[in-house]
């Protein structure tokens, strides 16, 4: 198992460019099931999920070409197996993604319980009652959820009594084949949401609301497969800007999007960011600055993101003053604050609150990273603390981070890879 080797005290500075979104790769691979006919997916991101998403897709049949930038062409009619097997499905949550497609197109589908990062309980029921409001019969059998349609899923009415991005894009793909009309209301309105809206609109679909929270989808009976560039790495992008600020330094991201991180960018300004931004990138310049502590909590979009909460965490262990970060999405999140004060940070918690009183500098420390954007803030803390910082367990950083220390050797970044 590899770790992280990071030597801090580098100011970051330069240019590198933002990848695809896994959370809009993976649901939009999911959703080439409802396609008759091939489909040519671009910008997705080379990360072990999405290698472990186009793996479920071929053990169940469908036909993958996979070229050297990562594009990826796949044609869903050699489908001969509709079971998402325990084996792939426990290594990735995203992959109760295939239900919804599967179910809709195939009127079958067997997927197992999903695994993931252990940042807190995200259940699976809103799925599964809105896919019985469209007409499924839904068993959970022996740590399986075998749902299967009477013919075509019929149009219904759902009101989801949480936001939550994988129900909203699960039924979603579910609807576009349905049988007359669905109504989505309480709908999550990430943009990678938004992205996979458009993606199916362009396979045919026909959706209203697409980014608001109520979506109305009138069933057709076919969709066609398509030519699809992904979205940009929104929680990427942020996790460079802000370990820029931490190590108060500066850089440029490009093939990006400023209007898909908002919340991001007014925190980090609060921090003393100075930002400029133009069609497809962002720049970050700290001017040699420490920043300052800023006050966050965490809410579904368009508010402040659950998945950038560590990053601006370490930032605030290092900033001038104190800030408040309050997590209201999953009860494990704020995990990290364990190992950041073992390298010094001083972070008070109480219950989903952390209390952060920034220290001039932190001292390096081994460290394990417990989750994706928990590996992150470490690194972060890595880069800015004297001394050597050693970070093990990175197989979860490289389920959302593409080359993560690569891209930061181009900023002059002290990391390397090690073996364990």
């Amino acid at each position: 198992m590899d770790k992280l080797f990071i030597t801090g005290g580098n100011e970051l500075d330069g240019e590198i460019r933002i990848s695809g979104a896994k959370n809009s790769g993976l649901p939009i691979l999911a959703a080439t099931l409802l396609g008759d006919g091939m489909s040519h997916i671009c910008n997705l991101p080379h990360l072990n999920d999405i290698t472990t998403m186009l793996a479920l897709l071929r053990s169940m049949g469908v036909g993958i070409t996979v070229d050297e930038k990562t594009n990826v062409e796949i044609d869903p009619n050699s489908i001969n197996e509709f079971t998402a097997p325990y084996e792939l499905v426990k290594t990735m949550r995203a992959s109760i993604l295939v239900l919804g497609p599967m179910l809709a197109r195939f009127g079958v589908a067997n997927v197992s319980f999903p695994g993931g990062c252990a940042i807190g309980s995200r259940p699976v029921d809103i799925h599964l009652r809105g896919l019985e409001a469209m007409g499924a019969h839904i068993e959970v059998d022996e740590g399986y959820i075998r749902a299967k349609s009477d013919g075509r899923l019929k149009g219904a009415h759902i009101f989801m009594d949480t936001v939550t991005v994988g129900g909203t894009e699960n039924l979603l793909m579910a609807a576009v084949l349905a049988d007359g009309k669905t109504i989505l209301e309480n709908a999550a309105r990430e943009p990678e949401v938004v992205d996979l809206a458009n993606y199916l609109v362009a396979m045919g679909a026909q959706i209203e609301g697409i980014g608001s929270d109520t979506l109305t989808i009138h069933g057709v009976e076919k969709l066609q497969g398509c030519q699809f560039s992904v979205m940009p790495d929104r929680i990427e992008t942020g996790t460079f800007l802000v370990a820029a600020a931490a190590s108060r330094g500066r850089v440029k991201l490009k093939d990006t999007d400023e209007k898909i991180l908002e919340s991001v960018l007014l925190k980090l300004e609060e921090a003393g960011a100075h930002i400029s931004t133009g069609s497809d990138w962002i720049e970050l310049d700290m001017k040699g600055n420490r920043p300052k502590a800023v006050n966050l909590r965490t809410a579904p979009y368009p508010a402040f993101p659950t998945d950038m909460q560590a990053q601006f965490t370490a930032m605030n262990a290092v900033a001038e003053g104190t800030g408040t970060v309050i997590e209201t999405i999953f009860e494990n999140r704020l995990i990290q604050v364990h190992e950041l004060n073992r390298m010094g940070a001083n972070i008070k918690l109480e219950g989903h609150t952390a209390i952060v009183t920034g220290v001039e500098k932190l001292k390096g420390a081994p460290v394990m990273a417990t989750d994706l954007r928990a590996s992150a803030s470490l690194v972060i803390a890595g880069m800015v603390a004297e001394g050597e910082t050693l970070v093990d367990r990175i197989y979860h950083i490289d389920r959302g981070y593409e080359c993560i220390e690569e891209k930061l050797q181009l900023l002059g970044a002290n990391i390397r890879r090690v073996p364990n």
